[in-house]
């Protein structure tokens, strides 16, 4: 079974069971400064799942594109990856824990094929906070799942979320594959990462509330959320024991890895899958109109693709070589995700160009080696922050110097700048959708206002391409040539006030996608969006509107709520691109 007959043997299995198929969103994150990019299938749905109503209804079944990079020093195993694609049925409110894992158990062992002794699951154990998850146990032994092969751990375990410091969370139920076929005489456990036992999908019960205070309340409306890693479930269906060899995913990849570094997969495993998963990834994130930079998503871009362009050398590779790959990723995923087909000349061009950037950046480096009188572990690791410099070439001109470099020391360095950047992503993870605070309810409904104004002042060229809202401010991206000019802010600000004054409503209604377009509906992410859509518009009783935007919310009911809106700084931050940013003080 291919990875594409996987998606859709599971869509059809969940389709038959009423669940609504939506597309993939988009791996930027729309409306939320919570994370750098979209980690998992349930950010896109985080406004539905705290009880906006989703246009598909209450049960849906997707596969989303995902970027995680807390991981990405273990990238170079049989199983881990930066981008991948993960399957998801969803209930918002609707079936609870018997049908879920029913449903999951009905469709590895019937859909799948797969033995149904060699499936283990772990169980939420219990805490302070929530009670042991009996009932989960009470299903997986209804189903046939022995109490030897079910076993109960905590929260680092078998508990999911919140996303940020508030929200939905649970306990989660992980079902794992035996991958020895052994079933007694072995010590290895479920989440041991022993090497014998594979997860291969995670059912999450959201049925609490953390509270600010860190209190776990019930949920009015208990959800749902599934995941299942499609490069992880494909290679097990095919029986292997290296997502790598899953040849309709990887095979054209890998092989034109081979070809491009003369060495074979088999001797190289590391650095092959390495480049393959970082250029995969970076393919991607430059598709969403991200170029490598110092900051944010540039960032992790820029070491997405130099880390792949260091093993490279380390295979001998001394020409640019990523676009070359990257085609292979074009071809192998264009079908299901036009848009990387639609860009591939731009993502060719930005990575050849990080690529000799890269080179100049080495160059510097080795300038920096010869005013270096001893080459230790901490300069080794200075050199590796800072030029991009591989370890491995600093051993290398260490021993021709006769020095050594002391990978402890190297390792030391290497661990607080990862505890670091872990550090500074979890701090990423506040406000966002997943903050309905009033104030940030207030700038979501600011921001259909100042994209409509903007296209009234500057004209219809005027499209959005990012927004950052957290509780303090409005960040907004947009398409224009040139930073506003005093005049045109002045303009913007009268306009988005004017409307707030009038205190006119804010209303939605569930349409399709074509007849929101045809009545004029703003929707700059046309195939991030499903058959249904919410329209919010801002107008009068009498039908006319000032903005009509397809969005998910959340909305103040009308504009007299937001409060002053006063455009602070702007910047250009990059070709054809603007960004703003917006506060609200009172209304005067």
């Amino acid at each position: 079974m291919t990875a594409k007959e996987l998606k859709n043997k599971y869509f059809s299995f969940f389709k038959e069971r009423g669940h609504s198929i939506i597309p993939s969103a988009s791996l930027i994150p729309e409306n939320d400064p919570s994370v750098l990019f979209t980690t998992a299938g349930m950010h896109p749905l985080v406004p539905f799942l705290l009880g906006e109503t989703h246009p598909a209804g209450k049960r849906l079944v997707d596969v989303q594109v995902c970027l995680r990079t807390d991981d990405i020093d273990e990238v170079g195993d049989t199983s881990h990856h930066t981008f991948f694609e993960m399957l998801g049925n969803w209930s918002l409110g609707d079936y609870w824990k018997e049908e879920s894992l029913s449903w999951s158990y009905e469709f590895l062992t019937k859909e799948l094929d797969l033995d149904p002794h060699r499936l283990w699951v772990t169980c939420f154990a219990g805490d302070k906070d929530a009670p042991k998850d009996t009932e989960a146990e009470t299903v997986w032994r209804k189903l046939g799942i022995p109490e030897e092969k079910i076993f109960f751990y905590g929260k680092k375990d078998n508990w999911w979320g919140p996303a940020g410091e508030t929200g939905p969370c649970g306990p989660d139920s992980e079902i794992f594959y035996d991958t020895s076929s052994k079933t007694h005489g072995s010590d290895c456990k479920p989440g041991d990462n022993c090497g014998r036992f594979f997860e291969i999908w995670n059912n999450v019960f959201m049925q609490y509330n953390k509270t600010g205070e860190g209190k776990f309340e019930p949920l009015s409306q208990k959800n749902v959320d599934t995941g299942m890693g499609v490069e992880r479930a494909t290679a097990i269906v095919q029986g292997l024991n290296d997502n790598f060899h899953v040849k309709d995913l990887w095979g054209e990849i890998i092989s034109s890895i081979e070809e491009i570094t003369k060495s074979k997969y088999k001797e190289n495993e590391k650095a092959h899958r390495i480049i393959a998963d970082h250029i995969r990834a970076a393919t991607f994130v430059i598709a969403e109109g991200i170029i490598p930079s110092n900051k944010e998503r540039g960032y992790v871009l820029r070491r997405l693709i130099r880390r792949a362009v260091r093993f490279g050398r380390i295979l001998g590779v001394n020409k640019a070589f990523t676009a070359d790959i990257s085609k292979w990723v074009v071809e192998s995923y264009s079908s299901d995700y036009p848009l990387i087909s639609e860009k591939q000349d731009v993502i060719y061009a930005v990575l050849t160009e990080e690529e000799e950037k890269f080179g100049a950046s080495i160059g510097r480096g080795l300038k920096e080696v010869e005013k270096t009188k001893t080459l230790d572990g901490k300069t080794a690791f200075f050199l590796y922050e800072t030029y991009g410099f591989p370890l491995e070439l600093s051993e290398e001109i260490a021993r021709e110097r006769g020095q050594r470099v002391e990978k402890k020391a190297f390792e030391e360095e290497f661990n607080k700048h990862k505890n670091l950047s872990r550090t500074a992503s979890a701090g990423m993870f506040r406000g966002g959708l997943a903050d309905r605070s009033e104030e940030t309810t207030k700038l979501h409904t600011a921001t259909h206002l100042l994209h409509a104004s903007l296209r009234k002042v500057l004209g219809n060229n005027v499209q959005q391409k990012g927004s950052n809202i957290t509780s303090e401010r409005l960040r907004f991206d947009f398409s224009h040539n040139s930073k506003l000019s005093e005049k045109e802010v002045k303009n913007i600000e009268k306009l988005i006030n004017d409307v707030i004054k009038n205190d006119l409503p804010v209303s939605f209604e569930t349409k399709t996608y074509e007849e929101a377009i045809k009545e004029g509906s703003l929707a700059f992410f046309g195939e991030k969006y499903g058959d249904k859509v919410k329209v919010y518009s801002v107008g009068d009783s009498k039908g006319k509107w000032f903005s009509k935007e397809v969005c998910g919310g959340p909305h103040v009911t009308r504009t007299g709520e937001i409060g002053h809106v006063r455009i602070n700084k702007q910047e250009k931050i990059g070709s054809g691109l603007v960004r703003v940013y917006v506060t609200l003080g009172k209304l005067t």
